[in-house]
């Protein structure tokens, strides 16, 4: 015998000692009782009557019903009975016998009960989850489960192991089964709809493609909830997946069906205004004269630099915040020395007074500037990390950081800014922020090929076009932006050669901070 077969040699014992303490009667009333005694009596058994329903709706609560099904049953008859021997207005003692009969049976549940709970403790965790889990939803099922379950218990009542032990394993996988199949249902049900809706559109014929995409990512869900039920978190994570292609399956199947009954210039034009809708809401240039990936590469490269300057945004939000706590810090510290220097300075002359004050300035005049100073070098050195060597120059001239945008390219003969420039405008960006509220100076150079009035002209336009993209992207008012075109005025290197004139064809950025260091 295993390690189960002590539980049912101690059930069987105290079952026993359960039927002869049920089987004790307490004595008679004799026949000299008196007609109170006799009332006194029938209270009593009202009283006792109600006290055992109690105690009979307790022990379904505790699902003596369930882990000990036979003396329960057993018990509710006789309870039934002595509630039918009472209505009839049958003797006390008639009533009060029935109620001894079905609290003996009761007290046999609970010992059956008690085995029960130990030997079918996993059988009783699987249970929990699947009611946990809705599985009583699927009612002739979970009744199936229920009643197999109650053969075990019988079996229990009977000292059968070998029953117990060959039957267990198989209303455990029962009830887990169900648990899974209302997980699934759960999680999955809503998935199931949609594509049984979509392919009731024809999405299997629309969008073959989708529909697998939708079909892999729904079995992959119902593969991993079979084998791990309990993963609550990658659960929802699997099957909100399913769910997003189960949409998408039906919105690519409703666009499909719609572009096939369009011609291909309006099916290229509906996509043209789909871009462009996207374009204006961010400012941008009009692109609809380039081909549909370029246009799509100038949102993508927009979006892009919005994301880095938020995110530069934010971090340069936090790095305000540290700094204005610090000021605050450092303020308060000077109000208290100003406070010391006070008390110092109270019972001493004017002009003492005003000697000191008139140190104090100066020493506080040279500590302005020489933290100004060295707060400008640090965010020209910050700046400078930017940019890699091919994409910018960057260095001070007087009290000013000029940033020559070398990588900056414009088709021939053209100002309108590409979509490859967007992320070296991005750190232009950056290094203009990084200065807090500057101002700043847009200038445009060409090289000598062509006229003079048409090199101004043309620097004049790429400067105003960098100027408009940074008032667009929000990187500073409008006032504060300036841009001036000095066509092929103030050349680097001889125009006389391809590389000198490449040198000269540039753009630069001035930023003038609005604290100067000295």
């Amino acid at each position: 015998m295993n390690d189960h077969g002590w539980i049912f040699r101690w059930s069987a014992g105290l079952l026993v000692c359960a039927a002869i303490t049920g089987c004790v009667q307490s004595p008679m009333p004799g026949p000299a009782a008196n007609s109170g005694a006799t009332m006194a009596t029938m209270q009593n058994a009202g009283e006792a009557l109600n006290q055992l329903a109690a105690d009979m709706a307790a022990a379904r609560n505790a699902h003596l019903d369930l882990l000990s099904p036979g003396w329960f049953e057993k018990a509710a008859r006789a309870f039934a009975d002595a509630r039918k021997r009472s209505e009839k207005g049958q003797p006390a003692a008639n009533v009060e016998e029935a109620i001894r009969i079905a609290r003996a049976h009761l007290r046999k549940a609970e010992v059956v009960a008690t085995v029960s709970r130990t030997t079918l403790a996993d059988v009783l965790g699987a249970r929990g989850k699947a009611g946990d889990a809705g599985a009583t939803q699927y009612e002739k099922a979970y009744r199936q489960a229920e009643g197999d379950f109650m053969d075990l218990a019988r079996a229990i009542e009977r000292d059968n192991l070998p029953y117990v032990e060959k039957n267990r394993d198989a209303v455990v996988n029962g009830y887990r089964q169900l648990e899974v199949r209302a997980i699934k249902a759960k999680t999955l049900g809503t998935v199931h709809t949609r594509i049984a809706q979509a392919k009731a559109a024809g999405s299997r014929r629309m969008a073959p493609q989708t529909y697998e995409q939708a079909i892999q990512s729904l079995n992959t869900a119902d593969a991993f909830i079979a084998a791990n039920p309990h993963a609550r978190t990658e659960i929802r994570t699997k099957a909100a997946n399913a769910l997003f292609q189960a949409n998408r399956l039906m919105a690519v199947t409703d666009a499909a069906k719609r572009f096939k009954t369009m011609a291909p210039e309006e099916t290229a034009l509906l996509l043209e205004t789909y871009l462009h809708s996207i374009t204006a809401e961010l400012d941008a240039s009009d692109m609809r004269d380039q081909d549909l990936q370029t246009q799509l590469d100038n949102i993508v490269g927009l979006v892009a630099a919005l994301k880095n300057d938020r995110d530069f945004l934010s971090e340069q939000n936090k790095t305000l915040q540290t700094e204005m706590e610090t000021l605050r810090e450092e303020s308060q510290a000077r109000i208290d020395a100003l406070h010391m220097q006070l008390a110092i300075l109270e019972g001493k002359s004017r002009e003492d007074q005003m000697a000191k004050e008139r140190i104090s300035r100066q020493r506080m005049a040279a500590e302005q500037r020489l933290a100004a100073e060295r707060k400008f070098n640090q965010l020209y050195a910050a700046v400078q990390d930017y940019f890699q060597s091919d994409e910018a120059e960057v260095y001070k001239q007087d009290n000013q950081v000029v940033i020559r945008l070398k990588a900056m390219q414009f088709p021939v003969g053209k100002s309108k800014i590409m979509p490859v420039n967007y992320p070296l405008l991005g750190k232009a960006q950056k290094a203009i922020r990084t200065f807090e509220a500057p101002r700043v100076t847009v200038e445009g150079h060409t090289d000598a090929t062509g006229s003079d009035e048409g090199n101004m002209r043309l620097s004049q336009k790429r400067a105003d076009a960098v100027r408009d993209y940074l008032i667009n992207n929000q990187t500073l008012p409008a006032d504060r932006i300036t841009a001036v075109g000095y066509g092929a005025k103030r050349p680097l290197a001889s125009n006389k050669t391809a590389a000198g004139r490449a040198m000269n064809r540039r753009i630069d950025i001035l930023i003038i901070p609005q604290e100067k260091p000295i």
